[in-house]
């Protein structure tokens, strides 16, 4: 087959400061360095994105055998009809689509597109020629949905999230609360119900109780929907907890920084993630992680942090308890982070990514 002139990619909505879209922004221009033309087609374009990305009614069909397409599957989305219809050879990368049940109580809408997801998610698979994904769960997933080849190609993290200098009015606010004492807990994640912020605050009042009465909690993440995030701040209300918990929602890279530089520990309790490139970012910037073995997490997490069978939340303060009175653990918890940051590194998933579209380019 002709090497193609143009490796296009769609998506179903690109916003900033989201794993995915910094991902599929980073992936264009890989695609560019080797060669190919590379314009991204996205049905909703968010704030800060404009002049960046094509409106998908805008994708028009090159000569098929000059055009392919890579789709970017996190989500339900007509844009997966559109590139189904489309006459491009198609890649299709899997970001990992969290199952309806854990989400459509708080977020029906998300809910249904969860199901559609999954459901296009198979649909494609026959017209797919190469399918690559996030983790070794996602690829299982692809696997056993009928795609084939496939390998893993970790996300690309935005290096800004790595090697940001902390904001310094945001650190000297965060620093100011440290000199009252207290441990500085924090979570990174979309404030979604499957990233279970609320067992992460149940644990938080168990450790407050039990451990350290000064300890903060960060929650620090882009809000979807209100509804999950005023239940939060109620049960936060109901905990007496309000002037220790802070639900930050989406903010800068400097401040995301700020954030790491000044927690104690990272506390993951999410239900259902693909990857979780916070946890990454947080052993690469030194913050001891304890998370719930869930999904993807214990291949993300690997030895570099305390994972946990449960989320009991007595468990999971005394787990937190045991990192942070214990300089020896600490110190060994963050040297294992370190290094299995370094699995995740850019560099290394730009050679992965390099090397899968070579591999498709051979198949072809």
């Amino acid at each position: 087959m002709t090497r193609p002139a143009h490796i296009d990619q769609v998506i179903p909505a690109i916003v900033e400061h989201d794993a995915v879209s910094n991902h599929t922004f980073e992936a264009q221009r890989l695609l560019r360095e080797m060669g190919f033309g590379s314009e991204i087609y996205a049905r909703i374009i968010g704030p800060g994105c404009d002049g960046r990305v094509q409106p998908l009614v805008n994708l028009r069909a090159a000569e098929p055998e000059r055009q392919w397409l890579l789709y970017q599957s996190s989500i339900g989305s007509p844009a997966a009809e559109v590139f189904a219809e489309h006459p491009a050879r198609k890649l299709l990368d899997y970001h990992n689509i969290t199952p309806a049940r854990l989400v459509e109580r708080w977020l029906p809408p998300l809910g249904a597109e969860a199901r559609l997801g999954r459901a296009q998610l198979a649909r494609l698979a026959p017209i797919v020629s190469y399918a690559f994904a996030d983790s070794g769960f996602n690829a299982s997933e692809l696997d056993a949905a009928g795609y084939a080849p496939t390998r893993v190609v970790p996300v690309l993290v935005e290096s800004g999230n790595f090697e940001a200098e902390p904001d310094e009015e945001s650190l000297a606010r965060l620093g100011d609360a440290k000199l009252g004492g207290g441990a500085d807990w924090l979570f990174v994640g979309q404030v979604a119900p499957h990233k279970a912020q609320h067992d992460v605050i149940k644990a938080f009042a168990c450790y407050r109780k039990a451990y350290d009465q000064r300890a903060r909690l960060h929650l620090v993440g882009r809000e979807m929907g209100s509804t999950y995030r005023d239940a939060l701040r109620r049960f936060v209300a109901d905990l007496g907890l309000t002037d220790a918990v802070e639900i930050t929602g989406s903010v800068p890279t400097g401040t995301l920084a700020a954030y790491y530089a000044t927690a104690d520990v990272f506390v993951c309790c999410s239900d259902h993630e693909g990857f979780c490139a916070p946890v990454v970012e947080a052993m690469h910037r030194g913050v001891p992680v304890v998370a719930y073995a869930a999904a993807a997490l214990p291949e993300t997490v690997g030895t570099g942090g305390l994972l946990l069978e449960s989320k009991a939340p007595g468990l999971v303060a005394a787990a937190v308890n045991q990192v942070l009175a214990d300089p020896e653990t600490r110190r060994a918890l963050v040297a294992a982070g370190i290094v299995q940051a370094g699995r995740f590194t850019l560099e290394a998933a730009r050679v992965a990514f390099r090397d899968a579209i070579t591999e498709a380019l051979a198949l072809a």
